[in-house]
C-alpha cells in the first residue's frame, strides 16, 4: 500500500493537502534564500554590480558639482545596510520578513479569533475542516432519504408543504456531491494560493530587496512588499472566513446526520447545503480580492535624491503660500539666490557699458539694491531701468553707411 495514501486517509484529505502545501512553501522560501546566498550565485553577482553602480553614481554626482549633504549620505548608508543585512544574513531576513509572512498570520488569527469565538482560531482549523469533510461524505452516502408518499400526508397538509420537487432528475446526488467539491476547493484553494504566492516571493526576496538602492527600480521593491502583504492578509481573511463557515456547518451537519440515522427524510437538505457552501466560497474569493486590493495601497515615502537637495514639492509650496503668504525658508533661499543672480547680471552689464563709454564703472551696493526673499525683479521697474541701462553707450548713426565704390558709381552715373 502507498504510504502517502495511508497518511492521507488517517489524517484526512484537507490536512494532508494543507500540510504538503505549507511544507513546500516553507522549503521554497528558506531553501531558495540559502542557495542564493552562496558565493558565486546570481544574487551575489547582482549585489556586487548594484553596489558598484550605486557608489559610482554618487561619485559621478559629486564630480558634476552636486553636494552630498548629511541627510543624503545617511540615507545612502541606511539603504546599503538594509540591502546587505536582508540579502546576506538569514537571521535578519527570517526575523523581519520570513516569520512575519509565514507565522504572523496564524498568531494574528489566534489573537482576534479567540475573543470572537471563531471555530479553529486555537490552531485546530485544519482538523475541524477534516471533520466537516467526513460529515459531508457521510451525508452524500446516506442521501436525503425517500420523501413521504401522498397517501402518508397528514390531514390538513398538502404534498407541496412537505416535499419540494428538485430542479431536475438526480439533483440530490449532484447537490450533495457538488457541495463537498466546492467545500474542498474553497478550503484547499485558499491555503494553496496564499502559501504558494508567499513562498515564491520569499524565495525571490533578496533580488527585490536589491532594487531598493535606485529610485528607478524602487517600484519593484514596493510591488514585492505589496504581494507579501496581500498574501499575509489573505491568509488571515481565509482562516476567519473558513472558521465562520465551520461555525455554521458543524452543528447543522451534526443535526442532519442524527436525523438521517433515525431514518428521517430530509429532501430539502441538498439544496440548502449547496447554497451555504457556495455562498461561503464566494465570500472567500471576495476576501482574497479585498486583501490584494488593500495591499496595493502601500507606498514608500519619497526619498531625497543622491545628486543634491530634495526637490520642492508643489503641493507643500502651495499650502505654505495659502496659509502664511510666504514660502518656506528653503524656498526663500532659492528665490533669493535667483534674484541675486539677476542683479549681478545687471551690474556686470552696467560696468561693461561704463568701460566702453569711458565713465566710472558702477559698483554693486547691497544697501541700495535689496530684494526681499520671494520677490522677483520686474522688467518694468523704473529704478532698475535707471540703474542699469542695457544697450550701446555711443550715439546711433542717423544715416546709412555708404562705401567708396558706391560713391564712384554714383558720380559716374
Amino acid at each position: 500500500m502507498n504510504p502517502s495514501a495511508t497518511q492521507a486517509e488517517s489524517h484526512g484529505f484537507v490536512s494532508s493537502m494543507t500540510r504538503f502545501i505549507d511544507h513546500q512553501a516553507e522549503a521554497l522560501g528558506s531553501g531558495a534564500w540559502q542557495a542564493l546566498a552562496l558565493p558565486g550565485s546570481s544574487l551575489s553577482l547582482m549585489l556586487t554590480g548594484f553596489l558598484t553602480l550605486f557608489i559610482a553614481l554618487i561619485g559621478y554626482n559629486l564630480l558634476l558639482g552636486h553636494t552630498l549633504t548629511v541627510r543624503t549620505g545617511t540615507i545612502a548608508m541606511v539603504k546599503i545596510g538594509i540591502v546587505l543585512a536582508l540579502a546576506t544574513s538569514w537571521p535578519a531576513y527570517r526575523t523581519l520578513v520570513y516569520d512575519v509572512v509565514v507565522r504572523g498570520p496564524g498568531e494574528l488569527v489566534a489573537e482576534i479569533g479567540r475573543p470572537a469565538r471563531i471555530p479553529g482560531a486555537d490552531g485546530s482549523l485544519v482538523q475541524r475542516l477534516d471533520h466537516a469533510d467526513r460529515a459531508l461524505a457521510e451525508l452524500a452516502i446516506l442521501g436525503p432519504g425517500n420523501p413521504p408518499m401522498l397517501s402518508a400526508v397528514p390531514a390538513g397538509q398538502s404534498a407541496s408543504q412537505i416535499v419540494v420537487p428538485p430542479p431536475f432528475g438526480g439533483f440530490n446526488a449532484f447537490a450533495l456531491g457538488g457541495a463537498r467539491i466546492i467545500f474542498l476547493i474553497a478550503a484547499i484553494g485558499a491555503f494553496a494560493v496564499v502559501g504558494i504566492v508567499a513562498g515564491l516571493m520569499l524565495a525571490l526576496g533578496p533580488f527585490f530587496i536589491a532594487f531598493l538602492l535606485f529610485e528607478n527600480t524602487r517600484s519593484l521593491f514596493e510591488g514585492w512588499i505589496r504581494v507579501l502583504a496581500g498574501a499575509a492578509l489573505g491568509s488571515v481573511g481565509s482562516a476567519i472566513a473558513l472558521g465562520l463557515q465551520l461555525g455554521l456547518l458543524e452543528p447543522w451537519l451534526a443535526m442532519v446526520l442524527a436525523r438521517r440515522h433515525a431514518n428521517d427524510a430530509l429532501p430539502s437538505v441538498p439544496t440548502e447545503l449547496l447554497v451555504v457552501v457556495s455562498v461561503f466560497a464566494i465570500a472567500l474569493i471576495a476576501v482574497l480580492i479585498a486583501s490584494a486590493r488593500l495591499a496595493r495601497a502601500f507606498r514608500l515615502a519619497p526619498i531625497v535624491g543622491w545628486g543634491g537637495a530634495p526637490a520642492e514639492r508643489p503641493a507643500q509650496r502651495t499650502l505654505e503660500l495659502a496659509t502664511t503668504g510666504a514660502p518656506s525658508s528653503e524656498a526663500a533661499r532659492n528665490e533669493r539666490t535667483r534674484a541675486t543672480n539677476v542683479v549681478d547680471v545687471l551690474v556686470a552689464a552696467q560696468r561693461r557699458e561704463a568701460r566702453l563709454g569711458g565713465g566710472t564703472p558702477a559698483t554693486y551696493d547691497p544697501q541700495r539694491v535689496h530684494i526681499a526673499p520671494g520677490d522677483r525683479p520686474h522688467r518694468d521697474s523704473t529704478a532698475s531701468a535707471q540703474a542699469a541701462s542695457v544697450g550701446r553707450s555711443f550715439r546711433r548713426r542717423a544715416r546709412g553707411r555708404t562705401t567708396a565704390s558706391a560713391e564712384r558709381r554714383d558720380r559716374t552715373a
